[in-house]
């Protein structure tokens, strides 16, 4: 399969920020078939990279507890000039959590939130240029984020990361815009305030691809994650989603055949 196409703007990487690091790696292997490298302790904080058929697909950090947040799946677009983006994304409602700062030899990062609270990573490229397989089993799949002020984030991703959006849906039931359109579409903007339980934030959610999705279930269960929504036939495959052993969540889908 060809490297993922990824243009500036659009998903690049994801990590999960993680109490367990050694459960969490033997959770994703048995689940996805992950294989993992750590890096230099004193030059990236022991940050491990995932690896799907040794193609870079995900990372791992460890989560101290000292930032008070929950164990959690990142997204990160990509951006070519991160101080650039930074300065807009403060200019258009949003926050900066992190300031740009350089990974030795790898790239720049930064934590931002976008005008509707969700929290969301940038990466300008150096040496790590993403993952470098996607929307095959065990690696990314899709990425999407709820949001209660729907006009007011729609607006913060095309005035801050230029996307060219399309609405797929604009209803009272479903409300939706992506980056891109159709089959060209590399993430999606849901309004979730109609149904986001009080007290959970904007968040953006990965998804991974399984080839069978109730299997993908009950290993998941048997290395002791849990359904939080269980799997169901969409327009888009076959979704359900899952926590990790710690909590961290995420969704797999697993494509249908044709007709079905």
């Amino acid at each position: 399969m060809p490297k993922p196409d990824i243009t500036p703007g659009a998903p690049c990487w994801i990590d999960l920020m993680t109490s367990d690091p050694e459960a969490a790696k033997q959770f994703y292997t048995e689940l996805f078939g992950w294989t993992y490298q750590t890096g230099d302790e004193e030059k990236y904080g022991g940050y491990i990279m995932a690896f799907k058929d040794d193609r870079p697909v995900a990372g791992m950090m460890k989560n101290d507890g000292q930032s008070g947040y929950p164990d959690v799946w990142t997204t990160y677009l990509r951006v070519e000039d991160i101080d650039a983006t930074a300065k807009a994304a403060a200019d258009a409602g949003g926050q900066v959590y992190l300031q740009p700062m350089e990974v030795p030899e790898q790239g720049k990062m930064a934590m931002l939130g976008d005008a509707g609270g969700a929290a969301v990573g940038v990466w300008q490229f150096g040496g790590h240029t993403g993952f470098q397989v996607a929307a095959e089993p065990g690696s990314p799949a899709w990425h999407e984020l709820f949001t209660r002020d729907y006009p007011a984030t729609v607006k913060f991703y095309q005035d801050v990361f230029g996307w060219d959006t399309s609405v797929m849906g604009d209803t009272d039931d479903f409300r939706y815009t992506t980056l891109g359109a159709n089959e060209n579409a590399k993430a999606g903007i849901m309004d979730a305030g109609a149904f986001l339980p009080e007290g959970v934030p904007a968040h953006w959610r990965a998804y991974f691809a399984v080839e069978d999705a109730d299997a993908a279930i009950v290993k998941a269960q048997a290395l002791g994650g849990k359904v939080v929504q269980p799997a169901e036939d969409t327009p888009f495959g076959r979704v359900a989603t899952l926590t990790d052993p710690t909590g961290a969540m995420f969704l797999i889908v697993q494509e249908l055949p044709q007709g079905r």
